[in-house]
């Protein structure tokens, strides 16, 4: 039994899941996701305060709030709908090369959690 403890101990402590988000804080990036059965691609800069993104070619702008080192909070500074107006949250769940896995919901609605990967397209 003690074998077998030990084992599975040293088969966990190998495998840990890279989380350098830092890399990540600031930048230029591109965001691809499956919308209607097509894929649509967004591309967008991060600041250390705000996130600008281009989408469908429309600019959209956000203020960004930093929780910890690997998640943030979303904010639209123009909203146009009262959905728009709830801030998103955005936590970084493991990062590699160039790009990051993440998941994201409204703030109000934790429930309803998706989740994609950014690729960083340049410092």
């Amino acid at each position: 039994m003690k074998k077998i403890l030990i084992i599975a101990v040293l088969f966990t402590s190998c495998y840990k899941v890279e989380r350098n988000c830092f890399d990540f804080k600031t930048g230029e990036f591109e965001f691809s996701s499956i919308i209607n059965d097509s894929l649509v691609t967004s591309q967008f800069t991060r600041t250390d305060e705000f996130e600008i993104e281009l989408f469908n070619g429309i600019e959209d702008s956000s203020s960004i709030k930093w929780v910890n080192e690997c998640e943030f909070l979303l904010t639209k500074l123009n909203p146009r709908t009262n959905q728009e107006k709830r801030p998103v949250r955005i936590k970084i769940l493991r990062t590699y090369g160039e790009s990051y896995d993440f998941e994201y919901s409204q703030v109000n609605n934790p429930q309803s959690i998706n989740r994609g990967t950014v690729k960083k397209t340049s410092n």
